[in-house]
This record gives structure tokens, sequence and C-alpha cells, in this order.
């Protein structure tokens, strides 16, 4: 027998598992993590604010995402979805502003910036958020709400940040007035 013959008799033994059943592992673990995130109720005026930038900036995308990238009360990148547009998967609001900020500053000036997005950053957002060092996290739709709307993995931005001890994160789901509330879910409608 040759060594590929050995190597395939030996993989064919092991038990491989589903992707769902791994996703859920991953879920479970992280709801029973201790390492604590902290949330906020709501925001203040100045996170409405960007949180409305965040709004307008999704209402331009293929879909309902947009976000902005904050620093001491300045925005210093913009993102939309472009997935559609760029033929990109992975061209989500976040990861065009982040991409943006990266182009224009580098690095380490993103670290501790606060990113506002108009939905709840998918796993592969929120990784790229954390391994970034953003240090705050607004979202106004939550991973629940955007599930019901379309396909998402349904693991919120805590969990994977509750996994992600080794840079602390703050997040803030966002609580916005009736009339930006309205509009931004006319444009989810609109968008899905």
């Amino acid at each position: 027998m040759n060594r590929f013959h050995d190597q395939c008799n030996a993989n064919s033994t092991m038990h491989l598992h589903s992707r769902r059943g791994i996703v859920i592992a991953l879920a479970s673990a992280a709801v029973l993590s201790s390492r604590p995130v902290f949330a906020a109720a709501d925001g203040s005026p100045e996170d409405q604010q960007f949180m409305r930038m965040a709004i307008d900036e999704a209402r331009q995308g293929d879909y309902a995402f947009g976000a902005v990238i904050v620093r001491d009360g300045q925005v210093l990148a913009r993102g939309r979805n472009l997935g559609k547009t760029n033929d990109d998967p992975t061209a989500h609001g976040e990861m065009v502003a982040i991409r943006r900020f990266l182009a224009d500053r580098g690095s380490a000036a993103l670290r501790g910036t606060t990113l506002y997005t108009s939905g709840e950053p998918c796993v592969m957002c929120m990784g790229a958020i954390v391994w970034c060092g953003i240090g705050r996290l607004v979202f106004a739709a939550s991973v629940p709400q955007v599930g019901a709307k379309m396909n998402q993995i349904m693991i919120t931005s805590a969990e994977v940040a509750a996994r992600s001890s080794f840079d602390p994160i703050t997040i803030t789901k966002m609580l916005l007035a009736p009339p930006v509330q309205e509009s931004c879910q006319e444009n989810v409608k609109a968008s899905w």
C-alpha cells in the first residue's frame, strides 16, 4: 500500500462533525463563558447621531447594513454593504468601513475606536472588529431580528466577544427614537 492509501483509510475512520453541530457547540460554549461583556441598554444623543449616519449608509447599500467608525466625536470611516455591487460576499458594511479606515490610517489608529452599525455584526464582521481592537460596538437591529428577515449565522456579537478574552469590547444595543426606527425598518423591508 502507498502512503496516500494509508492516510485515506485513517481519515475514513474519523468521525466528521456537521457544520450545524460545530456551530451549536461554539454557541453553547460562548453562552457558558464566564467572561463578562459589558452592555448598555441605550445610547447617548451622540450615539443616536452616529447611528443615524450608519443608517444613512445602509440606505445606500445593497442590503440595509451601514457602519461608521468614530473616535472623539469625529467620523473617520464609513461603509455600506457592497456585496452585490462588488460581487464580494465579505463586503458587509462593517468590513467596508474597516477596510477604508485601514487604507487611510493604518491598524494602530483603529484600536479603541467606536463602530456604529445598523445591524448587529455577523460572526465574520465581529471577528474582524475584535481582531482590530475596536473598543466599542453600537448596533441597532439584533442578530435575531436580522435572522427573521434573511439568512444569518445565529451567533450574537456578545457571544463572539465573550470568547475573545484577549481584547475586551463594550457592546451597546441601540434603542433609537421612533422616527429613526421607522425609517430603518422601512429600509430593511425594502432591502430584504
